[in-house]
C-alpha cells in the first residue's frame, strides 16, 4: 500500500483521525467541569478552572518551536505514534484523578505530548503531497481538528449519562488502540533526493540555518505584522474553545450537557465551512490581485467583530448560535490563509520556524485570555469579556490591511 499512488491520501486519512483525537481529548474537559465539581470541589472556582485550562496552553506554546525542531530530526512516524499514545494514556489516567493537583499536572503533560504532533503531521503531509494537492491535503487535515473540537463537546453528555471517570477512560482507550493501528499503516517519507542534491552545498552553513532564519524573521517588519494580528485573533479563538460552553450555559440558562455540544458544534461546523470557502476564495483572488490572500483573511477578521459582540451580549438562542456560526466562518477564513500569507513574505527555508513562533505566540495569548476570563466568570462578567475582544480585533484588522503589502505569491531569498 505504501508504494501505491493512493498512499499519500491514505496518510491524510490516517492523520485526520489523529487530528480529531488531538482536539477532542483537549476540548472535552471544557464541558465536563460540572460533572467533576462534586469529586473535585476546587473546580467550582472559575479562576481555578481557568488555571487548569491555561497550563495546557502555556506548555503547548513553549513546546511549539521545539516540536518543529524535533520533527525535523526524528522519524515522524514514531513521533506521531508516541505523541498519540502518551496523550491518550494521559486522558485515560485523568479518569483516576482524585485531586485538583493531579488533574493539573496531567493536563500539563498532555500539553507536551499534543504539541509534538502538529509539526510532524503537517510536514509529513506536505512531503507526501506536493504542488497540486498540498493545499487540499492540509485543508482536509484541518477539518479533522474542527470535527474533533465539536465531538469534544459531547464529553459532558457522556459524563452525564455515565460518569466523568468513564468518559476519560473511553476516549483514552480509543487513542491508545489507534496508536497501535498507526504502527502498522503509517510510514514516514524520506526525501532522499533533496539530501542528494544538497550534499555538496556547504553543509556547515546548513547547521546555522536555524539561527539565520530567526534573525531574518525578526528583522522582517511584515513578519512582525503577521505575528501581531495572529496573536490578537488568538485571544477570541482560544476563548471560544475554552469558555464558550460556559457562556452558552449561563446566557441561555441550559445545562452544560446541552450547552457543550451546541457551542462546540456551532463553532467547529462553521469553521469547517470557513476554511474551505476561504481557501477557494484566496486561491482565485490572488491570481488577480497579489493582496487577495490578505483581503480574504481580512474579511474573516471582519466577520468575527460583530460575532463577538453578539456572543457577549446575546441572550436568545438565535442571537448566540447565529453569532457563533458567524465567528466560526470568519475564523476559518482567517485560519486557512495564515500559512499562504507567510509564504508571501518568508522563504521556504524558514516557514516552519515562522509558523512555530506564530503558534507559540498565539497559544500563549490563548493561555492569558483563558485565565482572565476565569476571573470574569467568577465576577459574572464573562459576556463583557467576549465583547471587549471585538475592539482589539478591530485594531488588528486595521494593522493587517494597512501594513501587509505582498509583492509576490511565493517569496524567495535574494
Amino acid at each position: 500500500m505504501k508504494n501505491t499512488k493512493y498512499y499519500p491520501w491514505v496518510v491524510v486519512g490516517l492523520l485526520w483521525l489523529v487530528a480529531l483525537l488531538n482536539y477532542m481529548d483537549r476540548q472535552m474537559l471544557a464541558t465536563m467541569r460540572p460533572s467533576m465539581e462534586t469529586d473535585i470541589p476546587e473546580l467550582v472556582s472559575g479562576e481555578n478552572f481557568g488555571r487548569l485550562m491555561a497550563i495546557f496552553l502555556w506548555i503547548y506554546a513553549l513546546m511549539s518551536p521545539i516540536s518543529g525542531i524535533i520533527a525535523d530530526n526524528l522519524n515522524r512516524k514514531w513521533l506521531i505514534v508516541g505523541s498519540l499514545f502518551v496523550w491518550s494514556a494521559v486522558t485515560y489516567a485523568m479518569g483516576y484523578a482524585t485531586t485538583y493537583n493531579e488533574v493539573y499536572w496531567l493536563r500539563a503533560l498532555m500539553g507536551v505530548s499534543e504539541a509534538l504532533y502538529i509539526p510532524a503531521g503537517l510536514s509529513l503531509i506536505a512531503d507526501y503531497h506536493q504542488q497540486k494537492t498540498r493545499s487540499l491535503a492540509i485543508g482536509i487535515h484541518m477539518t479533522g481538528l474542527y470535527v474533533g473540537s465539536a465531538l469534544g463537546g459531547f464529553g459532558a453528555t457522556i459524563a452525564a449519562a455515565y460518569s466523568w471517570h468513564t468518559t476519560f477512560h473511553y476516549f483514552g482507550i480509543v487513542g491508545v488502540f489507534y496508536a497501535f493501528v498507526l504502527v502498522f499503516f503509517l510510514r514516514d517519507k524520506k526525501v532522499a533526493e533533496v539530501k542528494t542534491i544538497d550534499s555538496d552545498l556547504m553543509p556547515i552553513k546548513e547547521k546555522s540555518s536555524l539561527f539565520k532564519g530567526m534573525a531574518l524573521l525578526f528583522t522582517n517588519i511584515s513578519f512582525w505584522v503577521i505575528l501581531f494580528y495572529f496573536a490578537i485573533i488568538s485571544l477570541p479563538g482560544w476563548a471560544t474553545k475554552n469558555w464558550l460552553p460556559t457562556l452558552f450555559s449561563e446566557n441561555l440558562g441550559i445545562p452544560m450537557e446541552e450547552a457543550g455540544p451546541l457551542a462546540t458544534i456551532a463553532i467547529s461546523f462553521s469553521s469547517l465551512l470557513g476554511v474551505i470557502f476561504g481557501g477557494i476564495l484566496s486561491d482565485k483572488w490572488v491570481q488577480k490581485n497579489i493582496k487577495g490572500r490578505v483581503y480574504t483573511s481580512a474579511i474573516g477578521l471582519s466577520l468575527t467583530i460583530p460575532a463577538l459582540l453578539l456572543i457577549g451580549f446575546g441572550h436568545s438562542l438565535f442571537n448566540v448560535v447565529g453569532a457563533a456560526l458567524c465567528f466560526g466562518i470568519g475564523y476559518g477564513m482567517f485560519d486557512a490563509n495564515n500559512m499562504p500569507i507567510i509564504c508571501q513574505f518568508v522563504s521556504s527555508k524558514h516557514r516552519a520556524t515562522a509558523y512555530g513562533i506564530l503558534n507559540m505566540t498565539g497559544v500563549g495569548c490563548g493561555a492569558l485570555v483563558t485565565s482572565l476570563l476565569g476571573k470574569s466568570s467568577d465576577s459574572g462578567t464573562l459576556g463583557s469579556g467576549f465583547a471587549l475582544m471585538a475592539g482589539v480585533v478591530i485594531i488588528a484588522l486595521v494593522v493587517q490591511i494597512s501594513f501587509l503589502r505582498p509583492k509576490v505569491n511565493d517569496f524567495v531569498d535574494a
